[in-house]
């Protein structure tokens, strides 16, 4: 990912936040040709310096036939996001688009029957706690959950390296930049995250 150096940050709760927010992201892998999975992704945050994320995907995916121990995958969520017409400027320039976002590149280290499971529960656990009628992995029953595990392909993702980018016209003048803000409130559910966003950048 191509970050100016107005936009790159090193703000590991920043991270965090993006990835826990958006965490349907982009499986990229290139072993035998370019191949792209969108999966759910949880990332351990227990321990800075011991940092994984943890995804699964389906076993009968080709992308899954190809990947091994120590290959190396690249992890793409995108955050926040919305487009920035040039209208709001008071001058003439172009149109662009706001952004937050999250490359991880990291080795991959395939799970045990064990690791599964409890990815599994975790990830189902985060998903149907706040549903009215929470369905849990153990309440499932040993049986149907074993026999649907043999159909997932699940990976632990240790990172090599990390790149968050943050574009919210930081390299525009104060008048623009809350004129931007304003048009965003006035716009959908992105527009106005995207404003919140800039505002925070103010603090």
């Amino acid at each position: 990912m191509f970050i100016p150096k107005l936009y790159k940050s090193e703000d590991y709760h920043l991270m965090k936040e993006i990835i826990r927010e958006n965490s349907f992201a982009l499986l990229i892998s290139s072993v035998d040709k370019i191949r792209a999975t969108h999966a759910m992704m949880m990332l351990n945050e227990d321990d800075k310096e011991n940092l994984y994320i943890e995804t699964h995907i389906s076993r009968a995916n080709p992308q899954a036939k190809t990947l091994k121990n120590g290959d190396e995958v690249l992890c793409d969520f995108l955050g926040a996001h919305t487009y920035i017409s040039s209208s709001w400027y008071d001058h003439i320039n172009v149109s662009t688009w706001n952004y937050e976002a999250v490359q991880i590149y990291g080795k991959i280290e395939l799970m045990n029957t064990d690791e599964l499971y409890r990815h599994l529960d975790r990830l189902t656990s985060k998903y149907e706690s706040s549903q009215q009628c929470p369905v849990m992995v153990k309440n499932m029953g040993k049986e149907f959950v074993e026999k649907e595990m043999k159909g997932a392909f699940g990976m632990k993702i240790t990172p090599t390296e990390i790149f968050i980018k943050q574009k919210l016209s930081q390299n525009r003048k104060e008048h623009d930049f809350q004129n931007i803000i304003s048009n965003l409130e006035k716009g959908n559910e992105n527009g106005k995250r995207v404003a919140e966003k800039m505002k925070q950048l103010k603090k």
